[in-house]
Parts: C-alpha cells; sequence; structure tokens
C-alpha cells in the first residue's frame, strides 16, 4: 500500500495529523499548492478524466526535483471544474463558476486559519482560468493570503497551427498520456480536427488571439478534439513532461524564495 502513495507524501496536508499540521514551522511563509482540474471529455481517445490526472503528474514530477530546503505543501485537489464549454459530450463533469469560486475561498479561508500566508494554485483546465484569476484577486484583497498561478515557462514545441488551433485533446496532450498512461488512450480513434486553417488566422480567433470570441466544444469540433491527436507521440509526451517539471519546479523553487524573503507578486 505504501508504494502506491506519491514520494512527496511528506509534503502532503492530507496525509498529517491534526497535531501534525498545527505544529509545522515557518508556515506564515509556506506556500501551499492547490490543483484545479476538470473531469470532461478529450476527444473519443483521451479518458475524461485527463486533465486530473496530469495535475497529479505535474505533482508527482515536480515536486522531487525541488531542494529539500525548499518548503512548499500541498493541498487536497479540486477535481471537478467549469466544464460547460463541452456539454453535450458524454462524461463531461461541470459545476457553477460560483461554486468553483467558493470551494477556493472556503479552502483559502480555512488555510489562513490553520496559519499559512502563501497559496499557489496550478490549474490544468482552461475554462477554470477566468474564474481561478478572479478568484485569487478576491483573496489576495480580502484576507492575509499572497496568491499566485503557477505558470511553468516551458511550451512545447509545436507547429503554429498546432498552437494556435489545437487546444483540446490535441497533439500535445495526447503526447502527455501517451507517456503517463498509454493503456487509457486509444490511438485508433485519434483523430485531426481544426476549428479554422492556418490562413485564416487574424485577430478574432477561439484562443491564442488578440480577440477571442465565446465558444462551445460543439461550435469548433464535432468530435470534441480541437487539433491534431494524430501528431503524438510518447517520445514527444515524455520529453515536454520533463522539461515542464522542471520548469515547473523552477517556478515553485522561486516563489518559495521570495516568500521566504518577503518578496512575492500577486496574481
Amino acid at each position: 500500500m505504501n508504494a502506491a502513495l506519491p514520494s512527496w507524501r511528506h509534503r502532503s496536508l492530507a496525509a498529517m495529523r491534526p497535531g501534525e499540521i498545527a505544529a509545522l514551522p515557518d508556515k506564515a511563509t509556506t506556500p501551499v499548492i492547490l490543483t484545479i482540474a476538470a473531469i470532461e471529455q478529450h476527444g473519443p481517445h483521451l479518458p475524461v478524466g485527463m486533465d486530473a490526472m496530469l495535475a497529479q503528474a505535474w505533482l508527482d514530477l515536480a515536486l522531487p526535483l525541488l531542494a529539500d530546503d525548499i518548503p512548499c505543501l500541498v493541498a487536497l485537489p479540486i477535481t471537478v471544474g467549469k466544464s460547460n464549454e463541452h456539454t453535450g459530450f458524454a462524461g463531461t463533469l461541470s459545476i457553477e463558476k460560483e461554486l468553483l469560486a467558493g470551494l477556493i475561498r472556503s479552502i483559502a479561508a480555512q488555510l489562513e486559519r490553520w496559519g499559512f500566508r502563501h497559496l499557489l494554485v496550478l490549474n490544468t483546465h482552461g475554462g477554470n482560468i477566468q474564474v481561478v484569476r478572479s478568484c485569487l484577486r478576491e483573496i489576495q484583497a480580502g484576507t492575509e493570503l499572497h496568491t499566485a498561478q503557477l505558470k511553468p515557462s516551458f511550451s512545447p514545441p509545436v507547429s503554429d497551427h498546432e498552437q494556435a488551433h489545437g487546444f483540446h485533446a490535441g497533439q500535445v496532450e495526447t503526447a502527455w498520456m501517451l507517456a503517463l498512461t498509454p493503456g487509457l488512450v486509444n490511438t485508433d480513434l485519434a483523430n485531426r480536427d481544426y476549428p479554422a486553417t492556418a490562413s485564416s488566422d487574424g485577430e478574432l480567433r477561439a484562443e491564442a488571439a488578440p480577440a477571442i470570441f465565446s465558444w462551445i466544444t460543439s461550435d469548433l469540433s464535432r468530435s470534441g478534439t480541437i487539433g491534431d491527436a494524430t501528431l503524438a507521440t510518447a517520445g514527444d509526451g515524455h520529453a515536454w513532461l520533463e522539461a515542464g517539471s522542471r520548469a515547473l519546479a523552477e517556478s515553485i523553487t522561486e516563489y518559495a524564495k521570495g516568500a521566504a524573503a518577503g518578496k512575492t507578486d500577486s496574481t
């Protein structure tokens, strides 16, 4: 049973007893990471729990890279997020933005009562971004907590077309899952489905543009894939996970050092 626990369980608040949490040193300068994910369709070839699995994987890969003297703890995750853009596809679970914000605020308030003063969010679902951003600003303004989103600097080197139009269940996400859980990926069903062509790139697009229009997945893709999953390889997935986890560990380290020095930027 112990072998199934993560190597970073000594950083997990959920693995601690109440007295251990109460006695933790340096809580005022130790950042706590909260992962926020989603359960939703990811095309015909990927499991609906991909975002939640990925949140766990990033922690499993990045936290062992931290130096022993870098303080960092992990809260229990928020697994289901705001995924109403995927309404109409089987397997999608979604909660309202007000409920998601309420969960984040509630966790933050309790961490504050325990004596913590730094909350870092690692979000693995694009539909949560606006809720998380506005919620963290409210927490920053109304509590003693400093807040930030972890945004690793690494970006997988894909084509400009995939970068602009492949933002759901495409090359990158499929490669990650081929590396992490190949048995859960049905490559026979991997497909290519773009909402637009490279020649149509302009000021207004679904994502990654100066102006972004509101959309739901069924407006852009019948299959649920938005991108080219057929380009994905396990080799790329392993390389991108390794580079991304190093970048994530560097982001955590930078923030933790800033918190210890009293120099942190809010989100």
